[in-house]
This record gives structure tokens, C-alpha cells and sequence, in this order.
């Protein structure tokens, strides 16, 4: 009998999350997907713009060696080390996403002027990159908000599809960088 009394709070736990996560990512990728589109802004901004996509790679990098570190520490099942890192990875995350919104809403998309091989490599990145941030929205989120409601064999369960999917996306984040720095 305990265990059916415990389940609709679990579930109403689950619910909340779900929603958490659904919102920030139909909001952060609805604001990517609308940048996306619209043509740059026109007017004058004060500074050069190619800094802020130097910016992003540098808070991407921050972001994998804050996910190594957490996953170094939680591996060693320090709890209290995993989480400040993990606050490190979201924070840089954040800034990434507001230097991120700002670059595409001040200025249009650059091309990738590579050919041959190296374009297909790039655009492999590039497309495999896009696809696993949208995905990592939601599963970070839901991830996190596991974690810090102490749910931890279903933290457990989906920290080993988020961090590797993360550590993915943060890296190839840098590598689009490098490979498109030249074309700014």
C-alpha cells in the first residue's frame, strides 16, 4: 500500500520536470529557430561582432573541461565536487546561450567558405552538432533537476545519455568555431 501512495508524488515529480524541461526547450530552440531566420540587425552596435562567436568557443571550452571535471569527481562519488562543476557547466552553458542569442540577432549567418573533404567534415559537425544541442536541452534539464531533487538512480539512469551527449556538443561547438574563424 506504501508504494502506491508514494508513486503520485513521484509522478507529480516527474510532471514537473517534464514541464520545467519542455518549456526551457521550446523556448531556447524556438529563439535559435527564429534568429535563425531573420535577417541581421542593421543598425550600427558598437563593436566587432566576430568576438562574440570567439567568446562562444571559449565558454564551450569551459563547458567541456567543467563536465570532465564533474564526471572525474562523481566517478570518485564526490557528490559535493560533481555538483559545483556541474554548476560551472551550466553557468557557462547560460552565458554561451546569451552571447549565442545576442551574435545571431545582431548579425547574419557566415558561410563556411571550406570545399571538398574538409566541407563534408564540417558539415557533418556542424549538422550533428545542431541536432544533439536541441536534443540536449530537454535531457540536461531534466538531468540537472533529477540530481538536485535527489532522485538519484533516475539522475544516475540519464546521466550516462546526457554527459557524453553534452561533452559532444560542447566540443564540436569549439571545432565548428575553429573551422568557420577564418570565414568571419
Amino acid at each position: 500500500m506504501a508504494e502506491n501512495t508514494a508513486y503520485p508524488e513521484k509522478s507529480k515529480k516527474d510532471r514537473s520536470n517534464t514541464w520545467i524541461a519542455v518549456t526551457l526547450t521550446v523556448v531556447i530552440n524556438g529563439l535559435i529557430t527564429v534568429l535563425f531566420f531573420m535577417d541581421g540587425y542593421q543598425g550600427e552596435v558598437g563593436f566587432d561582432l566576430t568576438i562574440l562567436p570567439l567568446i562562444n568557443a571559449v565558454l564551450n571550452s569551459f563547458t567541456t573541461v567543467f563536465l570532465l571535471v564533474a564526471l572525474f569527481f562523481i566517478l570518485r562519488k564526490n557528490i559535493k565536487m560533481h555538483r559545483r562543476f556541474i554548476y560551472g557547466a551550466f553557468t557557462t552553458t547560460f552565458l554561451f546561450l546569451g552571447t549565442y542569442l545576442t551574435y545571431h540577432f545582431l548579425a547574419e549567418s557566415t558561410a563556411y567558405g571550406g570545399t571538398g573533404l574538409l566541407a563534408y567534415i564540417y558539415y557533418f559537425i556542424l549538422i550533428t552538432h545542431i541536432l544533439l544541442a536541441i536534443v540536449i536541452v530537454p535531457l540536461a534539464v531534466v538531468t540537472f533537476l533529477r540530481g538536485i531533487k535527489y532522485q538519484k538512480a533516475r539522475h544516475r539512469k540519464i546521466a550516462r545519455v546526457t554527459m557524453p551527449l553534452w561533452l559532444y556538443v560542447s566540443i564540436t561547438g569549439v571545432v565548428v568555431y575553429l573551422m568557420i574563424s577564418p570565414y568571419y
